[in-house]
């Protein structure tokens, strides 16, 4: 069956989309332990239909969490590590010959996925970082001169390494505009710490967890459902309003050499009806973009050099920035 052919799937809507967002959370968590906000954060951009950069030193569950999240998900999953050597064919995929019909057969690549696990992406030159951006903005893939649709639901979550940065090739801003969220994960807590590795070593030889624990709670057809309904979440106009003047401000900010664009304003709205859902309501209140802001926008506006000098971050920032923007009433 094409994705052309999927059968039509019905909104999940109020209790029923919360219940299965909550379940969802509930199951992901059992292998990715502590760090609430990041899993939040990740569950927002399923929720929303939009991709991630997770950005964090090795080691902290970066895999793991795209790893649990495909086993909570009925869904196909496909892991590529970025290496210098990477050509955009070995993402996308390439036509080979068969002498046997005379024709040219394509050959898909691991892109043809649900959820696709970028490894290490600032690991790969340009040319082959740019083999997802057609991907992550059309839901296709040109090969040959044809296009072949991405079966839905397609998300990607790319990791990349903030220290290690010898050997590496950083992201242009065009393909960091796709991303919905940049989501930072830092070390865990000590007690959280405790149960990570009490749960790898208790009993078990390998060095990671046991995602068997995880069960699956939901298929392709019900992660469309959920995002529809997403989509269907209430948004008052003063709300949006809130939303598109936060983006505006990051283009004027002092300090700030270049702002958010109209697709800062656009991940705001998307990213907060996710929010909204995973706290239970059917309507985005201004909270749900200021908590959500950090993430929907650091990784869309560049820093002027004295900042940097300063030791200013993009965070620093956009929280500067939130304060002074007026938000609506409710």
């Amino acid at each position: 069956m094409t994705t052309d052919t999927l059968p039509p799937v019905q909104p999940l809507l109020g209790d029923a989309l919360g219940a299965r967002a909550a379940a969802l959370r509930d199951e992901v968590g059992k292998a990715f332990i502590g760090q609430p906000d990041v899993l939040e954060q990740v569950l927002v951009a399923l929720l929303a239909g939009g991709h991630v950069l997770l950005e964090g030193v090795p080691g902290l569950g970066k895999t793991l969490l795209v790893r649990a999240l495909s086993q909570a998900l009925d869904c196909r999953y496909a892991r590529v590590q970025f290496t210098p050597d990477l050509m955009p064919s070995d993402i996308s995929g390439h036509a080979v010959f068969d002498p046997r019909s005379e024709r040219f057969e394509v050959r898909k690549g691991p892109v043809f996925t649900n959820l696709l696990l970028a490894d290490e992406i600032n690991r790969a030159p340009a040319k082959t970082q740019s083999a997802l951006l057609e991907a992550m903005q059309e839901q296709q893939v040109t090969i040959e001169g044809h296009s072949y649709p991405l079966p839905p639901p397609f998300l990607c979550l790319a990791t990349q390494n903030p220290l290690e940065l010898e050997g590496t090739y950083p992201l242009p801003e065009a393909q960091l505009d796709r991303f919905l969220l940049k989501v930072l994960i830092g070390y865990p807590a000590l007690e959280d710490e405790k149960r990570m590795v009490e749960a790898v070593c208790d009993g078990r030889m390998a060095a990671d967890f046991d995602l068997a624990r995880v069960g699956c709670v939901a298929n392709r057809d019900d992660v469309r459902a959920m995002q529809w309904g997403t989509a269907l979440v209430r948004v008052d106009p003063a709300v949006l309003d809130y939303a598109v003047r936060i983006a505006s401000a990051t283009r004027k900010w002092p300090g700030i050499a270049l702002g958010a664009g109209p697709r800062g304003s656009i991940a705001l709205v998307r990213a907060a009806r996710a929010q909204a859902v995973l706290a239970g309501r059917d309507f985005v209140t201004p909270d749900d973009l200021r908590d959500i802001a950090l993430p929907a926008l650091r990784h869309r506006i560049t820093l002027a050099p004295e900042l940097h000098i300063e030791g200013q971050s993009a965070d620093d920032t956009l929280r500067a920035l939130l304060a002074k923007v007026e938000a609506p009433r409710q």
